[in-house]
């Protein structure tokens, strides 16, 4: 298997494209054809819940306590990096959703504020904090607890910022979002006993069934996209405008971050981190929580923005790095990261 991707690795390298993106557009590009229907639509959405469990239980699986402990120390830069995530970016999500609000569909917009309210990557802070040399140990704790974090900060402020019906906050889709996300974590948290050395041994195993994960979802959401016919009210000028969006709130994350770390005075190392952790979002944790939080029809739309933003970072992410790496050398990447690890699937990673 490796040698048969291996081609289609160095020629997504050469554009500057993860492969897994390339599978994403064409799991996209599947649904849009083929979607499901019926009987079997109905048979995928309950075969997708349970794969968002089993995601969500991997990352608990994942989960080093006493790493995340020792690291938990710098209080300082946790603090700023959860701030920037879960309060900066917020309000950067507000002021494009009402600056787009006259260019794009109500289903678009809404999806440019979701995922501004997303918890960060961890996989892929880890590493361009380690190409930038930056400080790893901080990336992996600050990041991981955005992680932590995300799975109840996040569904709060789309019930807050969103509303409109657009989120379903009934006690019944809160019930869904605690069996669906935290139950799952919990029970891999306390499976480490028993299955850290296992996954430690098989993660290509597990690096698949992260990406079958998260390719189903995609699926998932863009077939029942197609069979509900919101894709004819999206133009090729629309996907265009939103793009220049999310090219403009990256831009405003990546500055606020910075500047954040200079005027408190954290180290170079720590305000890498701080840039790395702070001004990107997880397309590992947001395409599950929004399979569960929006009405089926609309998954496809509010995702999209997402989808465009997470590309974006990547490609942007890995200049800066590499310009910051200049002079540097990058720090190790510790082996075990400290909190549930973003899957390997997603390109919430370099590679």
């Amino acid at each position: 298997m490796k040698n048969l991707t291996a081609p289609l690795s160095r020629a997504a390298a050469r554009f500057g494209l993860d492969p897994y993106i390339l599978a994403l557009l064409a799991t996209v590009g599947l649904a849009l054809l083929l979607p499901a229907r019926g009987v079997a639509a109905g048979a995928l959405g309950h075969v997708t819940t349970a794969a968002i469990a089993v995601l969500f239980f991997l990352y608990g699986a994942r989960l080093s306590t006493r790493a995340a402990l020792d690291g938990a120390r710098h209080w300082r830069l946790h603090l700023t990096i959860l701030a920037a995530t879960f309060l900066a970016f917020p309000l950067l999500g507000l002021a494009a959703q009402a600056l787009a609000g006259s260019v794009l569909s109500p289903e678009l917009a809404r999806g440019l504020l979701f995922l501004c309210l997303l918890p960060s990557t961890v996989q892929s802070s880890i590493a361009f904090t380690s190409i930038a040399g930056g400080s790893v140990a901080g990336a992996v704790c600050a990041a991981s607890f955005s992680s932590l974090a995300g799975i109840l900060v996040t569904p709060l402020l789309a019930s807050l910022l969103l509303g409109g019906g657009a989120v379903r906050v009934d006690p019944g889709s809160v019930l869904t979002l605690v069996l669906q996300l935290l139950v799952p974590f919990l029970l891999g948290q306390l499976s480490r006993r028993r299955t850290a050395r296992w996954i430690a041994a098989h993660r290509p195993v597990l690096t698949l069934v992260d990406r079958g994960s998260i390719l189903l979802v995609v699926y998932t959401a863009f077939g029942e996209g197609v069979v509900a016919g919101v894709w004819h009210t999206v133009s090729a000028l629309q996907l265009l405008v939103l793009a220049g969006f999310c090219v403009l709130v990256l831009a405003a994350a990546l500055a606020l971050t910075d500047q954040a770390g200079r005027r408190l005075r954290f180290s170079r190392a720590d305000r890498i981190a701080i840039v790395f952790c702070g001004s990107k979002k997880s397309l590992a944790s947001g395409l599950p929580m929004a399979a569960v939080l929006f009405a089926a029809k609309d998954v496809a739309l509010m995702v999209l923005p997402l989808m465009l933003f997470h590309q974006i970072q990547l490609m942007t992410c890995t200049v800066l790095a590499r310009r910051w790496a200049v002079g540097t050398p990058p720090t190790p990447v510790p082996r075990e990261p400290a909190v549930p690890v973003v899957p390997a699937a997603v390109p919430d990673r370099v590679a």
